[in-house]
């Protein structure tokens, strides 16, 4: 891999934090892999966690066209993550386009980064260890996504 490449660990990282942080990196142009994705996690109780998400994944039929195909929200861990990074970026703009192309997002760890130097940003760890928190591998399995 390029020296340039910014590998990112996932395990046990809020989600949300570590999406914002990977945005502003691809936003300044590095090239940046996530790893481990199914391992990060979002706080809050989880089956308040899982009704939530589920209740968009079920609403996506409106009453003006209920005919409409197709999952409108992503249901596998790494596309749950990559949609959290694209909702950080300016994604209509070219700006933002040209850094969502610089994002990997990968379930595990591939055998070609299994031995490269990964980075935990330390904003991204749980603040406070009481509150309880759901995976994203669990969250994807509640609502149906393909995992494994």
């Amino acid at each position: 891999m390029d020296d340039k490449v910014l590998v990112v660990d996932a395990t046990g990282l809020v989600a949300g934090r570590l999406a914002s942080i990977v945005a502003k990196r691809l936003l300044r142009g590095e090239r940046v892999i996530i790893v481990n994705t199914e391992k990060a996690i979002i706080t809050g109780e989880k089956e308040r966690v899982k009704n939530w998400y589920m209740k968009r994944v079920s609403e996506w039929r409106t009453h003006y066209n209920p005919e409409k195909r197709g999952p409108k929200v992503p249901r596998r861990p790494d596309l749950i993550m990559k949609r959290m990074v694209r909702g950080m970026l300016p994604y209509k703009k070219p700006k933002g386009r040209e850094a969502l192309k610089r994002l990997r997002v990968y379930i595990g760890t591939p055998p070609e980064l299994a031995n490269s130097a990964k980075w935990v940003p330390e904003e991204a760890k749980p603040q406070n260890t009481a509150v309880g928190f759901v995976t994203l591998m669990e969250l994807a399995k509640a609502v149906g996504g393909r995992v494994g």
